[in-house]
């Protein structure tokens, strides 16, 4: 039976020149174990250990359970931010997983969410709109209300059509992969068949350990590395030495013509 690292990562804001991910709690399972199932225990270690909780967690496809999703937000209020199965419905009144609107067309925007209600709610967006077009435009309010248990992946804490969401899963979740991939090819996990317990939790550690430590050095001592400096233009450095006596007495013709065509 082979086993499976399961790590929950904090998003240090404080280092800007990119996304810096550090490990919070980490969990070795057999592999058959669905990571879903240590989201919870792993939000309930942050408030037990640290006193602290994430606000928001953003999961790949597999933290998309619904009651899951429920549970954490109304007992931490947590929001968990996951993107929609392609073969999941789409409710109303979302027109796209991103995009909402109104019965008669009118794209609408979040406008917050009221904890007492228990409801978000949406209006229209400032400038050119179609309620000057409506026929419903004098009984209709502006703005909708909808609980947040109609969709937990839609809606929950925070709607997959506000901006916040959609940097999250754009840019946030894509950093996932390369922790991942830091821990399995830099440190070398890829290469280990992890077939004990105990020496993957001491792998885990190890591991961690080591991410801790480099985010430590990034945050004292951070490098200021232009994003395109492998893709400057470099100047090419020649070196003479290796041409003999016999080349030095050619013709000047000839060993510039040399040179170019083994250039």
């Amino acid at each position: 039976m082979g086993y499976k690292k399961h790590t929950l990562r904090l998003w240090l804001r404080r280092y800007e020149p990119a996304v810096l991910l550090i490990p919070l709690v980490s969990w070795a399972t057999p592999g058959h174990v669905p990571e879903g199932y240590l989201l919870k225990p792993s939000l309930r270690q942050c408030q037990q250990r640290l006193g602290w909780r994430p606000d928001i967690v953003v999961g790949d496809l597999g933290y998309i359970h619904q009651q899951t999703k429920q549970e954490i937000r109304q007992q931490w209020n947590v929001a968990v931010v996951t993107k929609l199965k392609c073969d999941m419905r789409i409710i109303e009144p979302f027109d796209a997983w991103d995009q909402m609107s109104c019965q008669q067309g009118q794209a609408l925007q979040w406008l917050g969410y009221e904890k007492a209600d228990s409801l978000h709610w949406f209006g229209v967006p400032a400038g050119e709109s179609l309620c000057r077009c409506c026929w419903e435009a004098r009984t209709c309010a502006k703005e909708f209300g909808y609980p947040p248990e109609l969709s937990e992946t839609l809606l929950g804490l925070l709607p997959l059509n506000t901006v916040v969401a959609r940097r999250l899963l754009h840019q946030m979740r894509s950093w996932v992969e390369p922790c991942q991939s830091f821990e399995k090819n830099i440190l070398g996990l890829n290469h280990m068949f992890l077939n004990s317990l105990r020496l993957t939790w001491t792998m885990s550690l190890l591991a961690d350990s080591a991410g801790l430590l480099r985010a430590l050095a990034l945050m004292n001592a951070p490098q200021k590395t232009a994003l395109l400096q492998e893709l400057m233009p470099k100047q090419m450095c020649w070196s003479w030495d290796h041409l003999n006596k016999s080349e030095n007495n050619a013709h000047p013709f000839q060993l510039i013509k040399s040179r170019v065509s083994t250039f």
